[in-house]
């Protein structure tokens, strides 16, 4: 799903990793930990298709980063969900037109087949609140679950979490953790940066450390 194979990542004349490998197999849960300014960021972003691979090769869905060309990357992100901190969701549309957005955005024309996909998202998502309800009328966990149905509308093979539950109290947090393991059960492969250690302890998944310029998985000790 995921290849990095002896990559170096720069950014702004600095570097970000040197000589790294990293991989995620399919349907995998995959947790990204490190100080900030450790690199999660700047390796979401390659990733993405954000920021490019100066040396060594990498591959991402089935897409080579260091091939990869600028007319391309949306293509890239057909096949990537990502859901952020905070939310990212346009506070001047509701919340079927936020998601209506992305659909025609990526290409998706046809009225019913949109209004059948929102539907089916926000199902998975479990969550019913009215559709022409604003962002801003929502709580953090709603919209956080509004944005990870976002995530999910072109049937992603990855989903990437930047710090998923980091506006958000431990309860709604918990609930955040659930649901992403349960769309994680359906065989999708997850990627979450998280500066939580009470999430990674309850819900176990892989865990690798940015950190002095590389990554390296890390085993924890449980009791």
């Amino acid at each position: 799903m995921v290849v990095l194979n002896s990559v170096t990542i720069s950014q702004r004349n600095k570097i970000i990793f040197k000589n790294v490998n990293f991989k995620i197999n399919s349907g995998e849960f995959v947790f990204l930990i490190g100080k900030t300014g450790s690199g999660k960021s700047s390796l979401i972003k390659t990733l993405c298709g954000d920021l490019i691979i100066e040396q060594g090769d990498g591959n991402v869905v089935g897409f080579n980063l260091k091939k990869l060309k600028s007319k391309e990357i949306h293509l890239l992100r057909r096949k990537i969900g990502v859901v952020f901190q905070d939310f990212k969701l346009l506070q001047d549309m509701t919340v079927y037109e936020n998601l209506n957005f992305v659909l025609r955005a990526t290409g998706w024309k046809n009225k019913l087949k949109i209004k059948n996909r929102i539907q089916k998202v926000l199902d998975l998502v479990s969550i019913d609140i009215p559709s022409e309800k604003y962002p801003f009328e929502l709580s953090g966990g709603e919209q956080q679950r509004i944005a990870i149905a976002r995530a999910l509308l072109n049937q992603p093979e990855l989903i990437i979490a930047d710090e998923p539950t980091g506006n958000l109290d431990p309860e709604t947090s918990q609930t955040i953790m659930h649901l992403l393991k349960k769309l994680h059960e359906t065989g999708i492969t997850i990627l979450m940066a998280t500066h939580d250690y009470n999430m990674i302890m309850k819900f176990p998944g892989k865990i690798f450390k940015c950190e002095e310029e590389g990554i390296f998985e890390v085993v924890p000790k449980r009791n």
